[in-house]
């Protein structure tokens, strides 16, 4: 006597009933619970981010916004505004040179200052206080680091002080009203400012990086600079690159430490985008053209934030 014996998919799809309305019902339900939970926070972003940020789309296609009773639909005029401004181009080349300045300053000393701080030839003790003298400007706002640098870099301040006691200059230097001083003044200031999260950041990338590897590299003979380009870098690429999207992003958006010191001055030497946006909505009420300038801001920073989600993928 032969038996045949059925699979159990097939004994349980035998028996099994269709889905009733209340299975469904539940089915939706479980579906529908992760987005329950995170409606308050999708709410929030609506209001105080999505809506805005159409609002500011729209009024840039419009003309005489806010402070008019009525606006007209202008489409890309005044965009076209904004591409044509002189000032605007000053602005995104003051940016450039701001942000590009800054990050390769910020990877340089914090690469420096974290490897002193990972030498075996330091103690502890000695790590702890280089470590919180080192992170103190991280520490302040760029509030108080605005009005600390403007008081030290003022015509009666310290540092003309010692720089005329030292020789270095012959007179009082205007560090923040010479038009030919002043975006490198800022621009040290910022990178004074920033340098710790470099450093940190770095710092704990040498920490992870595998012992074995160093002395592989003894091994075939590799000296310290050749450990450094071979086995560091390397091994540091992905944070490097990351802190850097995430420092260029940030510099980029720069507006409290700029308008605290110089407010775009002299003669626009010191203008960033932030500023010159800033100027059009507050200062000449043209919100329209403000908008338009803003856009442009967002699809710039758009852009480099595409950059950066891309290389976080690629890196995981």
């Amino acid at each position: 006597m032969t038996t045949t014996l059925t699979p159990p998919e097939a004994r349980a799809g035998k028996g099994a009933e269709p889905p009733t309305a209340s299975t469904r019902r539940r089915d939706l339900l479980r579906r529908l619970g992760p987005f329950g939970f995170l409606s308050p926070t999708l709410v929030l972003l609506i209001i105080l981010m999505v809506t805005p940020i159409v609002m500011v789309i729209g009024y840039s296609l419009m003309d005489r916004v806010i402070t008019a009773p009525e606006s007209n639909f202008v489409g890309f005029e005044n965009y076209g505004e904004v591409l044509t401004d002189p000032v605007f181009m000053v602005a995104v080349r003051n940016t450039v040179f701001f942000a590009g300045a800054s990050v390769i300053a910020h990877f340089v000393i914090g690469m420096g200052f974290a490897l002193m701080l990972n030498s075996p030839m330091l103690g502890h003790r000695t790590k702890a206080i280089f470590r919180t003298v080192y992170i103190l400007p991280w520490l302040f706002t760029i509030a108080i680091v605005a009005v600390l640098w403007r008081m030290l870099l003022s015509p009666n301040g310290i540092v003309n002080y010692l720089t005329e006691t030292f020789g270095l200059s012959s007179g009082t230097v205007e560090w923040l009203s010479d038009p030919s001083l002043a975006l490198p003044a800022v621009t040290f200031i910022n990178i004074w400012s920033g340098y710790p999260f470099f450093m940190v950041s770095l710092l704990a990338g040498l920490q992870g990086i595998s012992k074995d590897l160093y002395e592989a590299a003894l091994i075939d003979r590799a000296g310290p600079v050749k450990q450094f380009f071979h086995v560091t870098i390397p091994q540091l690429k992905p944070i490097i690159i990351s802190m850097a999207l995430l420092d260029f992003i940030w510099t980029t958006q720069q507006f409290a430490l700029i308008w605290m010191t110089t407010g775009g001055g002299p003669i626009n030497r010191t203008e960033m985008l932030s500023t010159y946006t800033y100027k059009l909505a507050f200062a000449t009420y043209d919100f329209s053209v403000a908008s338009a300038a803003a856009v442009i801001v967002l699809v710039l920073s758009m852009i480099l934030a595409y950059l950066y989600v891309r290389h976080q993928k690629a890196r995981d």
